[in-house]
């Protein structure tokens, strides 16, 4: 049996594992306001980009427009399968 490629590297994944004690701690800041950062999703997203400078193997950010029209092929897709 293969083994499946990993989407994330380890150390990436070991970054957000310490923005999250740092958000858990409340010590974790916004890097343009400077604010308390209390979100667990926003935590999430600055470790992430913190991986992607440091050049970690983290996938590339889905785009906006990508991420409307798989929800809305989704939701036609929904309709086409209740008639």
């Amino acid at each position: 049996m293969a083994r499946k490629a990993r989407k994330y590297s380890r150390k990436a994944s070991a970054d957000v594992e310490r923005v999250m004690k740092k958000r858990k701690a409340g010590t974790l800041k916004s890097g343009r306001s400077g604010r308390k950062v209390t979100s667990r999703k926003q935590a999430i997203a600055i470790g992430l980009s913190e991986a992607r400078a440091e050049g970690k193997k983290v996938p590339k950010k889905a785009s906006k427009k990508k991420a409307a029209k798989k929800k809305k092929t989704a939701k036609k897709s929904k309709r086409r399968a209740k008639k």
